[in-house]
C-alpha cells in the first residue's frame, strides 16, 4: 500500500518532521469535515503550511475536499490498516484527547484494575532507585502518550519498568479497541529486575496484552536488533545525572532516526544548579525540551522527593546521538553516587546502628524487616548523617 507520509514529506520537507504529517491525516480520520483552520490549529502548525500539506494529501490521493476535509476510502484504508486505527472507539479516543476531560471517571475500570494490580507487585529496591508511583500516575502516563499521537501503532519503549507503564498502555489500548484489541502497536520492557518482568508477563497473560520483554542490565550496550527501531520511549530513572544520561542513551540508541520523536523522561523536581547540569546533558544529545509538567508524577512513601515528580517530554532532531554508547563503568545509583552513612538508635533498647552501603545495613528498609539486631524490635530514629 502507498505510504502517503513518506510521499508528502518527500514533497513538502517540513522542519517539524513526518509526524505532524501523520497528525494531520489523523485529525481527518476522526472528526471528517474538519476545516483547515481547525486542522492547523489541531497539528499546531500556520495556516499557509497546513494549506500545502493538506493539498498535496488530497494530489496522492488520500484526502478530498467536500464539506471540509476529509479521508478518501484509500485514504481510510491506509489508517485504518498501516497505521492502525481500524477499530478505535472514536468516541472515547476524543473524549480522552481533551485536557479537561475527567479520565478517572472515564477510565475508572482501568484504574481500579491497576490499584489491585499496584497492591500485588514487588517491593521496590531503594538500593538500585526503584520507587512505587501510583496507579493514577502510571495511568495518567500511558494517556499522555495518547494525546503526544505516540501509542496506537507505534512501537513503544519502556526503559525500565517498575512502574508498570506498559500494562497501563495495554489496558487502556484494549479500551480504545474493544472488539478485537490493537496489533499495530509494540510495548517492548527492558529492565534487570527479573521480579518485575515475570509480574509484568503474568498480568500480561491475565489480561491478553501485547507486551514483550527482556531481561537486561542498562549498563551493558543494547542488543544490536534493538536499534533505531521504537517510535518513542518512556524511563523514569535514577534521580543522578548519570542515571539520567545512562537511561536516555540506551533509549535513543532504540529509537528511529527520526526528527520530533517523543521522549518521556520522569524526573525528580531539583535544584536549579541540578537542573542546568541536566539540561547540558540534554543539549549535549541533541534533544529539544517540548514540555515539563510539574507534580505530574506521584509517589508513595518517597518523601526523599517529596512524593512528587516532573514529567519532562522531549523531542529527538536531526543531530540527536547517545551520550553513552558502550558499557557503563561508573557509579550509577544515588547511593552509588552520593554515599552516606547514616546512624539510628533503636527506640526500644536505644542501639545504634549504622545504614549505609557501608554500613551494617544497606538501608532503613532492611533494617525495619530485619529488626534491631538485640531485641528485633523495628522502630528507629536517626541521629547523625555523614557524607562519606
Amino acid at each position: 500500500m502507498k505510504n502517503y507520509i513518506e510521499q508528502v514529506n518527500a514533497n513538502v520537507r517540513l522542519q517539524e518532521g513526518p509526524r505532524v504529517i501523520e497528525q494531520l491525516l489523523i485529525e481527518c480520520f476522526i472528526k471528517p469535515g474538519i476545516s483547515t483552520k481547525e486542522l492547523a490549529r489541531k497539528v499546531l502548525l500556520p495556516v499557509p503550511v497546513a494549506t500545502a500539506i493538506k493539498k498535496e494529501l488530497i494530489k496522492a490521493g488520500a484526502l478530498m475536499q467536500d464539506r471540509g476535509v476529509r479521508c478518501t476510502y484509500k485514504g481510510l484504508s491506509y489508517i485504518e490498516n498501516e497505521l492502525g486505527y481500524g477499530g478505535l472507539d472514536k468516541a472515547l479516543y476524543q473524549r480522552l484527547m481533551i485536557s479537561e476531560t475527567d479520565w478517572k471517571i472515564e477510565l475508572e475500570d482501568i484504574l481500579s484494575l491497576l490499584t489491585k494490580l499496584f497492591q500485588l507487585r514487588p517491593q521496590v529496591n531503594v538500593q538500585i532507585d526503584q520507587s512505587k508511583c501510583t496507579p493514577e500516575t502510571s495511568l495518567r502516563r500511558a494517556i499522555l502518550c495518547l494525546r503526544q499521537h505516540a501509542l496506537i501503532g507505534k512501537k513503544i519503549l519502556c526503559v525500565g519498568d517498575d512502574d508498570l507503564v506498559s500494562v497501563s498502555l495495554g489496558l487502556l489500548l484494549n479500551r480504545l479497541f474493544p472488539k478485537k484489541g490493537n496489533k499495530k502497536t509494540m510495548i517492548t520492557v527492558i529492565d534487570n529486575d527479573d521480579r518485575f518482568l515475570k509480574y509484568i508477563r503474568d498480568i500480561k497473560e491475565r489480561e491478553g496484552l501485547f507486551i514483550n520483554d527482556l531481561h537486561l542490565d542498562l549498563r551493558q550496550s543494547l542488543p544490536e536488533y534493538f536499534y533505531e527501531q521504537y517510535d518513542c520511549f518512556f524511563t523514569d530513572p535514577p534521580y543522578t545525572l548519570e542515571g539520567m544520561s545512562l537511561f536516555l542513551s540506551r533509549g535513543i540508541s532504540a529509537m528511529k532516526k527520526e526528527k520530533g520523536m517523543p521522549i518521556f523522561l520522569s524526573f525528580a523536581h531539583k535544584s536549579p544548579e541540578f537542573m542546568l547540569a541536566l539540561q547540558y546533558e540534554l543539549i549535549h544529545m541533541s534533544l529539544s525540551i517540548k514540555e515539563i509538567i510539574v507534580h505530574f508524577n506521584e509517589y508513595e512513601g518517597a518523601q526523599m522527593i517529596g512524593n512528587k515528580g516532573q514529567m519532562i517530554v522531549l523531542q529527538t532532531t536531526e543531530s540527536t546521538k547517545p551520550n553513552i554508547t558502550d558499557r557503563f563503568e561508573d557509579e550509577l545509583y544515588t547511593g552509588e553516587v552520593r554515599q552516606t552513612i547514616r546512624t539510628y538508635h533503636c527506640k526500644s533498647c536505644n542501639k545504634s546502628i549504622l545504614v549505609g552501603t557501608q554500613g551494617d545495613f544497606p538501608t532503613i528498609e532492611a533494617l525495619k524487616n530485619q529488626g534491631c539486631p538485640d531485641c528485633n524490635q523495628n522502630n528507629f530514629c536517626l541521629i547523625k548523617k555523614q557524607r562519606l
